[in-house]
């Protein structure tokens, strides 16, 4: 007998996953490809779409059996974007109810279960989602406010911080990995290159900072100075983010979570926290995310389908290994 399955698409600025499960919550398959927004690559609906026909293909599923989608998708602000967004299913064949929204919305209901809270999300791209007691969703773009904490951010803050001079013995190791990624011997190769613009594209100029990151979130917790600033920086404002999606809660208590490869590594998880215990307007409280976005997509896709998420139904999704952060 086949089955009849729901897909939910975490799709990230970096990565597509999309994870298929039959209509009682049992995970199918788990599949994850390249990027899925248009804004950092190219080949977006290219890969999206090969990525949803190998989770149905690991899943022994033709498109016929999907009930309903339910994507959340980086890149995606306004009804501006449906264009390239709803392009990224457009299967032929492939005529289920679909459902798209932020990459921040799967991502919160992941982490929390339709429940209120706040979740920072800070990897590939950033954004801070808010969803307040009375299931209003509030973001810190809703007051054109940033948080520049996504990877390429902190990568190019750390250049130029190197560039202008600011650099501490405790940073030798630092300059010397990141002369090295950029293939170049000392600092006044680095400047030149520098001074050409680094690389010409700016979606491959984004990717290659991006894919330095880590070696300013290591370097960090290694006791860098010039690193620690950076990190410290992007906390700060994340914080500020926080803090106006805080005061539109009823309670006095908020719940926090972090999503993505920067806010989760050791050092900016650690700031993160203390700095969560020194809230300005309410008691912040981290929780670890109970489902993955992936997951949480999987969720809202049963629940528009007007099925009820009990807790069983919850538990048998939390068994698959890709099913939690």
């Amino acid at each position: 007998m086949k089955h009849e399955v729901v897909i939910g698409i975490d799709g990230g600025g970096s990565q597509t996953r999309v994870m298929v499960s039959d209509l009682n919550g049992n995970i199918l398959s788990y599949a994850v490809g390249g990027a899925s927004s248009i804004h950092k690559d190219r080949n977006a609906h290219e890969n999206v779409q090969q990525t949803i026909r190998s989770a149905l293909t690991t899943a022994g599923c033709d498109l016929d059996q999907v009930k309903g989608l339910y994507a959340g998708i980086a890149g995606y602000e306004s009804n501006q974007d449906m264009e390239w967004v709803t392009r990224l299913t457009a299967i032929e064949g492939f005529d289920c109810p679909k459902w798209y929204v932020n990459d921040s919305i799967v991502a919160h209901a992941g982490a929390f279960m339709a429940n209120p809270g706040i979740v920072v999300v800070s990897g590939t791209g950033s954004m801070i989602l808010g969803i307040t007691e009375q299931e209003i969703p509030i973001k810190n773009v809703d007051f054109h406010h940033y948080a520049a904490s996504a990877a390429r951010f902190l990568s190019y803050d750390t250049v130029y911080q190197m560039l202008a001079g600011n650099i501490h013995s405790s940073d030798k190791s630092l300059v010397r990995q990141i002369e090295s990624y950029w293939g170049v011997e000392n600092m006044d190769q680095l400047r030149m290159l520098a001074s050409t613009g680094f690389i010409k594209d700016r979606q491959e100029r984004d990717k290659k900072f991006g894919e330095m990151a880590p070696l300013v979130t290591t370097a960090a917790e290694a006791g860098s100075r010039l690193a620690r600033g950076v990190c410290d920086e992007a906390i700060r404002q994340i914080m500020v983010g926080v803090e106006i999606l805080g005061s539109f809660f009823h309670s006095d208590h908020v719940p926090v979570t972090g999503i993505g490869s920067v806010v989760n590594c050791a050092y900016m998880k650690s700031k993160l926290m203390n700095s969560l215990q020194s809230g300005i307007n309410k008691q912040y409280e981290y929780r670890s995310p109970q489902l993955s976005a992936a997951a949480g997509a999987v969720l809202m896709a049963l629940r528009n389908l007007g099925l009820q998420v009990d807790t069983h139904m919850v538990e048998t999704i939390h068994r698959h290994p890709h099913a939690t952060w």
